[in-house]
């Protein structure tokens, strides 16, 4: 599964832009990688881990703007097509190479 968190944050004074910073540093020590400014995506394995990281991030939420999360299968992530400009390195999609031990 993947999270998929959309945000937009105030950064008119100094300490919104340091609570913005402060958002994204966490999203990606906490795994998640940017997919588009504000737009960051994390690999989850299963509904377990969907709701622990869920916790992290709602105890991570700065005090203004909007967060949105959403949560989609490996298959939905999969087909995600770039429709406009031109294909990037940068949009290569993200392997996971994590390993499951069951």
């Amino acid at each position: 599964m993947r999270m998929l968190v959309f945000f937009d944050l105030p950064v008119q004074t100094k300490k919104q832009r340091r609570e913005a910073t402060a958002f994204r540093n966490f999203l990606i020590k906490d795994g998640y990688h940017m997919l588009q400014y504000s737009v960051y995506a994390r690999v989850c394995n299963g509904n377990d881990a969907v709701t622990k990281h869920r916790a992290r991030l709602t105890g991570q939420l700065p005090a203004n703007g909007a967060v949105r999360l959403l949560v989609v299968t490996e298959k939905q992530y999969q087909s995600i097509e770039i429709l406009l400009g031109p294909f990037s390195p940068a949009d290569t999609p993200f392997a996971c190479e994590q390993l499951t031990l069951f």
